[in-house]
């Protein structure tokens, strides 16, 4: 057995363990739905690791994401429905059954375009009926957006230039500067950050990342404007919006 076997073994042991009669007692209250945070926050662990560019932390929270998986599946089993073979296995047939053009007898494909059309194709032949189906509803907004935009693009509703979605956008934020009611403000809003979702996605940029880099921008300028006034043993209702923002001018020229 290779040394990868052997560990994910020690893992599924370990588990096992921590799951049976002399187990952890808070392991052993979790069910799936109890995960679910868990489940999420290892996720964005990985991401922010991998955005870090710090490979011995991402080394670290793939292994806590690998846990997760390793704990629904011994759940799965003691409930009588699948084990972690059963997870790779399939998992391993998918990706067999999905690229014919490397373990099968299909032509070469050359692009990722390529790659794509046949990636649906398939997953139409395992069920999947309508183009938009198999996007989970629960992925952040602007994620969602992007998956959404993409797959239909796939058949050609898409705008021939990034010309087009930028008129859009425009024509949404006009709609909602001339919305009254709450309700229709709710929805015009929804569909300018829908538009500039899909002005990203001609620019190959990646929302959720971009938003997210705002909000630590943001972060970094707004507590840099909070240490300064702590420094002077100010407090935020000391200064006015003017002053505030000249700190804050000081913070972006420090390339914070």
């Amino acid at each position: 057995m290779s040394s990868t076997g052997k560990a994910i073994d020690e893992l599924i042991e370990i588990m096992d363990r921590l799951l049976g009669p002399e187990g952890c007692p808070w392991d052993k209250e979790q069910t799936h739905e109890t995960l679910i945070r868990y489940l999420i926050e290892e996720c964005y662990e990985v991401i922010e690791a991998i955005n870090n560019q710090d490979m011995h932390k991402l080394r670290e929270e793939l292994g806590d994401l690998l846990l997760q998986v390793v704990f629904h599946a011994n759940l799965a089993q003691r409930e009588g429905y699948f084990d972690f073979s059963d997870v790779a296995a399939g998992v391993s047939q998918k990706m067999i059954n999905r690229h014919p053009h490397v373990f099968g007898d299909a032509g070469r494909l050359k692009t990722g375009d390529e790659v794509m059309e046949v990636w649906e194709g398939y997953k139409r032949e395992e069920g999947k009926k309508r183009l938009l189906e198999g996007i989970p509803p629960f992925l952040p907004a602007l994620m969602r957006a992007e998956k959404i935009q993409e797959k239909a693009a796939q058949v050609g509703f898409d705008w021939p230039s990034v010309d087009g979605a930028v008129d859009k956008f425009r024509e949404e934020v006009d709609e909602f500067c001339q919305t009254v009611d709450k309700e229709g403000e709710i929805e015009e809003f929804g569909d300018i950050l829908f538009a500039l979702v899909n002005i990203a996605r001609f620019k190959s940029i990646e929302p959720e990342q971009a938003l997210q880099k705002t909000n630590d921008k943001f972060t970094r300028r707004f507590n840099y404007i909070e240490d300064r006034l702590s420094q002077k043993g100010q407090k935020f209702n000391d200064l006015r919006l003017e002053e505030m923002d000249a700190i804050w001018e000081e913070a972006k020229s420090k390339g914070l």
